[in-house]
């Protein structure tokens, strides 16, 4: 709870309105410093709103290249996909199903099954405590949207080192240390990270990447797109200092 309560005032918009706020405060005893930090608060809101800023953030993260389809097949034992949303309401599906996020991962780990023949393991814990966890909602699209095969379901993970330390432990039962790890490809360096401290040997397979930064003006315009961006990444380095102090 704690977690989630500074990760949110430490993004925006949250942060832009704790840092105009502030400023606000301090004009009645200095004004100088406070109008200084509203300035810095709507500059923030501007830049963290612009496409350019938020695709330069993810692109910082996007250090695995992605899998060449024509290379050979990768030493690997089995294919693993990391959840990463649902759509908790699912009104049009009757229920609770996996999000965008999680359908990208999922098409790709689909996609590599299919060209390689290796068989699959999702991961993914309940993320309400009132609907299935996301490892059975994607097994539920893989094989009956996809017609792919799942052979293992990681259901207790609650982030991606839990994703890492307990598919570890049902894939060392196995006999299993080798993987073809599937995930965003702004994801990809903390996710390996992790599974390499939880004694899996993973090559990478990224999917999702982030397309390019300058398209055209607009990616100097705020636009609802590049404030997503610029959370997923700073939430992504965030995610990463807190690995690296805690190992």
């Amino acid at each position: 709870m704690l977690r989630r309560l500074f990760e949110t005032l430490v993004l925006p918009p949250a942060s832009v309105l704790v840092l105009f706020l502030l400023g606000t405060a301090l004009l009645r005893w200095r004004k100088k410093i406070g109008r200084t930090l509203q300035v810095l608060a709507l500059a923030w809101l501007w830049l963290a709103s612009t496409p350019c800023v938020g695709g330069m953030l993810l692109h910082s993260l996007q250090s695995y290249p992605p899998l060449d389809p024509t290379a050979a097949k990768p030493d690997a034992q089995v294919i693993v996909v990391l959840s990463a949303g649902t759509d908790r309401i699912g009104s049009e599906y009757g229920g609770p199903v996996i999000g965008a996020m999680t359908l990208q991962r999922l098409r790709y780990g689909i996609t590599l099954q299919r060209r390689y023949q290796l068989p699959m393991l999702v991961s993914g814990g309940k993320p309400a405590s009132n609907t299935p966890t996301l490892a059975r909602m994607m097994q539920e699209a893989a094989e009956h949207e996809f017609q792919g095969d799942v052979d293992w379901l990681e259901e207790a993970s609650a982030d991606t080192r839990q994703n890492a330390q307990f598919s570890a432990k049902i894939l060392k039962a196995q006999g299993i240390t080798k993987i073809l790890l599937v995930t965003t490809a702004w994801h990809m360096p903390r996710a390996m990270s992790s599974f390499e401290a939880a004694g899996i040997e993973a090559t990478a397979a990224p999917t999702a990447f982030r397309g390019q930064v300058f398209a055209s003006w607009t990616s100097f315009a705020p636009h609802w797109t590049g404030l997503r961006d610029t959370c997923l990444a700073m939430h992504e380095w965030g995610g990463r200092v807190v690995y690296a102090m805690t190992d």
